[in-house]
């Protein structure tokens, strides 16, 4: 069994090369009976799970064929694609999962999630998720023509580039503090959303953050079950 974690792709029509990194990927993987877990901002934008375009239907097809052989994927949804749901994920089997879930590799308590909420000293980011997480403001926003969610995600992508360029890298970076908390009941915490890829040592436990999706490379993070008791974890890179 092998275990694949994966953050930050930005997937879009307007780069096909990183789609082609992904569906290489699945390829790649598709025989080794993997179960993926995408850990947020799979997509660089969502609009909702009605939307559908050719270049979307290719990789729902890939997924297709990639559950077809035994293998699972599971997603953590992330600041850029918190509005993709289940009805999505129907179309390959895939599950949805809670913003912060847990995950048991043989005798390895693992917790997973996006890494925006560890993020706490970005006081306006937070204050901004909190809103427009709202499950009252999401489902209007649903109820919304496409053509509007199309205008109000780029109107929120290009708020957001701005207001990265004047924030420091560390209140854009995790807070100690909230590390720490995370880990309290597990031994192993896996998060995406930085862009900083590495393996962060807290005491006598591990801070994994998989890497954001570039032009020729990724840094995805493999943890093979080997015989239901040694358990192998590798961040390594991904070219595509």
């Amino acid at each position: 069994m092998t275990y694949l974690f994966i953050a930050d792709l930005h997937l879009s029509p307007e780069h096909p090369r990183l789609v082609r990194g992904f569906l290489d990927l699945l390829e790649h993987y598709k025989t080794q009976h993997t179960q993926l877990y995408i850990l947020g901002d799979w997509f660089n934008a969502w609009i909702g799970d009605d939307y559908s375009a050719p270049w979307l239907d290719e990789i729902v097809h890939a997924l297709q064929d990639f559950y077809a052989l035994g293998n699972q994927v599971y997603f953590v949804v992330g600041n850029r694609d918190f509005a993709l749901g289940q009805k999505f994920l129907n179309q390959f089997h895939g599950i949805l999962l809670q913003e912060v879930s847990n995950l048991k590799i043989n005798q390895l308590h693992i917790r997973l999630e996006h890494g925006d909420l560890l993020c706490t000293d970005d006081v306006s980011y937070q204050r901004f998720r909190k809103v427009i997480r709202n499950p009252l403001v999401l489902g209007l926003l649903k109820k919304t023509p496409l053509s509007f969610r199309q205008k109000l995600a780029n109107g929120f992508r290009q708020k957001s580039q701005q207001a990265n360029q004047v924030k420091s890298y560390d209140v854009m970076d995790v807070n100690q503090h909230a590390v720490e908390h995370a880990l309290a009941n597990v031994d192993v915490l896996i998060h995406g959303h930085t862009h900083r890829p590495a393996i962060h040592h807290v005491a006598d436990k591990q801070r994994i953050v998989l890497g954001d999706w570039r032009a020729h490379e990724a840094q995805i993070l493999e943890i093979s079950n080997q015989n239901n008791h040694n358990t192998r974890l590798k961040l390594s890179r991904w070219c595509y």
